[in-house]
């Protein structure tokens, strides 16, 4: 039985909430948090429902908390209030979306090391999604990155605290190149634009704020040598992925007891390919959003 809470994000697609809560029902948690938005039309209302109910298929030992909106929040509305109401509530918590399905090796790597780094501050993220799918594994067991990925990750209440989802000083962030002396004059201003525009609503999301904010508290995410997430949500009724160009990345177990990795420096090559795959993604996106919006 797993000790770490689980928050599970479901919204309107019973069918991949199902596969997914097959995986946690495997960890059997001790205690689950479900956080759900409400539907954006009429039409949704059924599934939203049908979503919600397979957590009635809970037939383990579980304290289960809920955290329903009966109108539409919105990804960044909902997701950021939701994760707000659960780390008010614990210290440390693994996190998953409806589509992001966990293989055996991801809910023991993220509790291992929510426990080994517990008070080491540079550390505000595990991530669960290596986005080469297999990263010098012959070396290492997990690496530091400036970056990491929200498709499966933990994180604790001591690094969400820093959560600013306005973004309040970014336009000095900007003015003073703080992003591009931390991650370089190419990946910074990159993350400049991608700042800029989340801040202009072209994309409604919770994910740059986060990493916004880890960025400008200098806080490394920790990504396991092998892809420990696959996500299932690139389809037509997707909210972010119905577009995306990104490769399928496979996952692959991990070995255990996890050596401990002594070298606490962002892995720069990493980054650097990591935003080579989705640099076009982000583009694309963004262009298709624009063009929806007349903007």
């Amino acid at each position: 039985m797993l000790k770490t809470p689980i928050v599970f994000i479901i919204f309107n697609r019973p069918d991949l909430t199902q596969i997914v809560f097959n995986e946690i029902r495997k960890a059997q948690p001790r205690q689950l948090f479900i956080i759900a938005d409400g539907p954006r039309t009429s039409k949704e209302q059924a599934k939203c429902q049908a979503a919600r109910d397979v957590i009635k298929q809970i037939d383990w030992d579980c304290e289960v908390f809920y955290n329903y909106s009966d109108v539409n929040l919105g990804c960044r509305e909902r997701v950021s209030s939701g994760l707000n109401w659960i780390f008010k509530q614990v210290e440390e918590a693994i996190i998953l979306e409806d589509d992001c399905v966990p293989n055996s090796s991801f809910f023991e790597f993220c509790e291992q090391l929510l426990v080994r780094y517990k008070m080491d501050n540079r550390i505000m993220l595990i991530s669960g999604y290596n986005a080469q799918q297999s990263w010098q594994a012959d070396k290492q067991d997990y690496f530091f990155s400036n970056l990491g990925g929200i498709w499966g990750w933990a994180s604790w209440a001591r690094a969400w605290k820093n959560f600013d989802l306005k973004m309040t000083h970014l336009d000095k962030v900007v003015k003073d190149r703080k992003l591009r002396h931390l991650l370089g004059e190419k990946l910074g201003r990159i993350r400049e634009n991608q700042f800029l525009d989340c801040r202009s609503r072209q994309v409604d999301t919770w994910d740059y704020q986060w990493a916004y904010s880890r960025h400008i508290n200098s806080g490394l995410a920790i990504v396991p040598s092998k892809n420990l997430i696959e996500n299932i949500g690139f389809r037509k009724d997707a909210t972010h992925t119905k577009h995306s160009t990104r490769r399928k990345v496979y996952s692959e177990n991990l070995e255990f007891p996890l050596e401990t990795n002594n070298i606490l420096i962002p892995d720069t090559e990493y980054d650097e390919l990591f935003f080579k795959n989705s640099e076009s993604f982000i583009h694309k996106l963004a262009l298709k959003l624009r063009k929806a919006t007349n903007i």
